[in-house]
């Protein structure tokens, strides 16, 4: 059994402490291999900011990480920065490199970079990343869960969330999905869902599942989700072939994340 703890938009800036500390409770008692980090990590791409999200990530102790940084870890104000250097304090903290893989023998986590330094929220994915997505999930073994990480959503539920979807979706979508692609997870719009893309998507052909991440620990939560992470469960012998989807949300109540949905994400091979 591999377990992965997917989070997103910490935006250490905004930080609730009891909140923080509840999530280090929650990977201690889960003890999880993976953690992913989908972006967003600071709320205004201060060092700092960084410096803290790095120790907090250290503090959970969780064997293997995989970053990503969102449209808020490139400096807004800065011009300079913006302009020429827009990584360079996301990457002294999180690097060496903006786009990563993990490699394990039941998982495959693939890092997609879809922040750009002209757009100021939307992101986009590019021919280039989606040809090399492709590459690095055809050659995953046969018991590997395929995962790729973007920040901004593949796939909104919503009208009104439509404009902060990722631009060039579609195409990646389709391919991912082609090569072998079980989930893609994402955040940006701090709302927590899941979706199967070949019921949206007509000719996909195959399941691929969209899994989209609250929050974590920032006050900016939205008015109908409460901070939340995903914890993902896969075995690779299990009959028939799934991934266990948790979601677990703050309770401010009692301070401590707790499970509020469970589902069962059945996969293609």
């Amino acid at each position: 059994m591999t377990l992965l703890l997917h989070i997103s938009d910490p935006h250490f800036g905004t930080v609730q402490p009891p909140v923080a500390q509840a999530l280090a409770r929650l990977a201690q008692a889960q003890r999880p291999d993976v953690l992913v980090l989908s972006g967003d990590i600071t709320q205004r791409a201060r060092p700092l900011q960084f410096k803290e999200a790095r120790a907090f990530c250290d503090q959970l102790a969780i064997p293997h990480l995989l970053t990503l940084p969102g449209n808020h870890d490139i400096p807004l104000f800065n011009v300079y920065l913006r302009l020429f250097t827009p990584y360079a304090r996301y990457l002294q903290v999180f690097g060496p490199a903006l786009e990563t893989c993990l490699d394990l023998p039941q998982l495959r986590v693939l890092g997609v970079n879809t922040t750009r330094r002209w757009r100021h929220k939307n992101g986009e994915v590019s021919v280039v990343q989606i040809d090399r997505v492709v590459a690095q999930l055809q050659s995953a073994g046969p018991a590997q869960l395929r995962v790729v990480v973007v920040h901004q959503p593949v796939y909104v539920m919503r009208a009104e969330d439509e404009h902060d979807r990722l631009r060039g979706w579609e195409p990646a979508v389709r391919a991912w999905a082609a090569a072998g692609a079980d989930l893609v997870l994402g955040g940006h719009i701090h709302l927590p869902y899941v979706c199967e893309l070949s019921s949206r998507l007509a000719g996909l052909g195959r399941r691929l599942w969209c899994v989209q991440a609250g929050t974590a620990l920032s006050s900016r939560v939205r008015w109908e989700a409460p901070n939340s992470v995903n914890l993902l469960r896969y075995d690779a012998a299990s009959a028939p072939l799934q991934c266990q989807l948790e979601r677990w949300d703050y309770q401010a109540a009692v301070q401590r994340f707790e499970k509020v949905d469970t589902r069962a994400l059945l996969l293609d091979r």
